[in-house]
């Protein structure tokens, strides 16, 4: 079979079977032989050779310890979580942790990137050496009897048993480091993947604490491997090895849903935890005092459950915009940066003039701008999730009933986390019921949070934007990866059909 060793400007490249996307002069000047190009929805992917070899590498590490993980014991697993996170606790090793992360940090801000979830602080380090000792903790997940059913001379039994290899991307959060560790709990290995901002941290998180760990538990080295490659392309490369059992992805909404179409050509199962941002509605029982607290509280920091869209009943509007303005205004005061509203077109009368005609500073990734302390925004971008970086960004939309709030949830958000306030019961059941998402419920929309609400570290957390999940929760942990081995065991030799 032959192979492609050049491109040319303008040279056609079919996909999808009646699709077709041209090579550009750029592109064409990088393309070498030994590349590879990858097409995801229109978008031609290209992986140098030399990324495509160090993504290989690490794969092929990991997919050899996988058979050699099957002799090692659970106690040795359970011996190098608590290795791992004592090494975090070490304090010479963490101060080259913190000094790698210090230079990742001031080389982010110098291209106005954002550093909120990169900054390795004294609590992301106690969150990390929780982590760790909570899957140290956990009764080992190999081998787990799930189903045993009985027949007369024999039975049979379901038990569970490791994935394989899990490719693991993430954007720069050094945290996810001790998460992703979690599959060992389960045996299988994993290859993390981590963004160009962080890469520094993780070199030195593998060096001065995951690998010593490995080691110091007799765990094969391959079990965790960091892919170490700053370009983008090795992404790509790594969730394009078919070697991979599952391709997890963390980040950015349109970065994990390519990511995950690269899985999917190359017959990958993904699990993809990209876009977020929570839904409120406040409806015609809500108590405002309780309103005000779940707004509140729910913009304390900007992730995947933070407060993104508000919908209040036209009712109650005249009470609870004060409210949610004063909340909102309050969420931003303690950040110490302000706050900034988008209001769906048709409901900007509903605020005061000093909010109409205000102005803000907005702290970004790239320094802080002047604008408009409220802006209107289509009904059509209402699902527009808001990167903020210190001043609390939401949309607000005033709806006529709670039905109106639920249509819109089920149309506009990345189905993800609703949450209602309300005082009536049939008014919880009839949202629970209704509004299509994973997670629900009645207060501060920050909870859903595996380690937070479910003593468990998260591998991510899964929206329902592009459909239900099959046979598992949205919250992915390391003991919620495995598969299921069915064994048959025979007393009587006289059994048979």
């Amino acid at each position: 079979m032959s192979r492609l060793e050049t491109l040319t400007p303008g040279m056609p490249i079919v996909y999808g079977g009646d699709k077709v996307v041209h090579v550009d002069d750029a592109l064409a000047a990088r393309f070498r032989a030994g590349d590879r190009l990858l097409v995801v929805d229109g978008a031609l992917l290209h992986v140098p050779a030399q990324v495509q070899a160090v993504a290989e590498g690490a794969v092929g590490r990991a997919h050899a310890a996988f058979a050699a993980l099957a002799q090692v014991s659970d106690d040795q697993i359970t011996a190098f979580f608590d290795a791992f996170a004592r090494n975090l606790e070490d304090e010479a090793a963490w101060a080259a942790i913190a000094q790698a992360n210090a230079a990742d940090v001031r080389e982010a801000q110098a291209r106005g990137r954002s550093t909120t979830r990169l900054a390795a602080t004294a609590k992301m380090r106690a969150d990390m050496v929780a982590g760790l000792r909570e899957w140290r903790d956990t009764s080992g997940g190999r081998e787990r009897l799930v189903e045993r059913v009985e027949h007369d001379g024999w039975s049979v039994e379901q038990v569970t048993a490791p994935l394989g290899v899990v490719g693991f991307v993430f954007e720069g959060r050094p945290n996810v480091f001790a998460d992703a560790a979690g599959v060992i709990r389960t045996g299988n290995t994993v290859v993390f993947r981590i963004g160009s901002d962080a890469l520094g941290t993780a070199r030195a998180i593998d060096r001065h604490a995951l690998a010593p760990a490995l080691a110091q538990a007799g765990l094969p080295p391959g079990a965790a491997v960091l892919v170490d490659n700053a370009e983008r392309s090795a992404g790509w490369a790594l969730f394009s090895d078919p070697r991979l059992s599952l391709a997890v992805a963390r980040g950015s909404g349109p970065a994990v849903a390519q990511l995950g179409g690269v899985a999917r050509q190359s017959g990958v199962p993904v699990s993809l935890h990209g876009t977020g941002g929570a839904w409120l509605v406040a409806d015609a029982a809500a108590d405002a005092d309780r309103f005000a607290a779940v707004v509140r509280n729910s913009l304390d920091r900007k992730v995947c459950n933070t407060l993104n869209v508000c919908c209040i009943l036209r009712e109650r509007a005249g009470e609870l915009v004060p409210r949610f303005l004063e909340a909102l205004a309050q969420a931003g005061d303690l950040r110490g940066h302000g706050c900034k509203l988008h209001v769906v077109d048709g409901d900007f009368d509903w605020l005061p003039d000093d909010w109409r005609s205000g102005r803000t500073l907005v702290r970004r990734a790239d320094g802080d701008h002047d604008e408009p302390l409220a802006q209107v925004l289509r009904l059509d971008d209402l699902g527009v999730e808001w990167e903020w970086e210190e001043t609390p960004e939401v949309s607000l939309k005033i709806v006529d009933d709670l039905d109106e709030a639920i249509a819109l949830f089920n149309r506009f958000s990345p189905q993800f986390v609703g949450s209602l306030v309300s005082q009536d019961p049939a008014a919880h059941q009839r949202f629970w019921a209704g509004a299509n998402a994973g997670f629900v419920g009645d207060g501060f929309t920050r909870w859903v949070d595996g380690q937070y609400a479910l003593n468990r570290p998260e591998l991510g957390l899964s929206n329902w934007q592009f459909g239900r999940l099959f046979a598992r929760g949205g919250v992915l942990s390391g003991d919620g990866v495995y598969t299921i081995r069915t064994r048959m065991r025979q007393t009587s030799p006289d059994v048979k059909r």
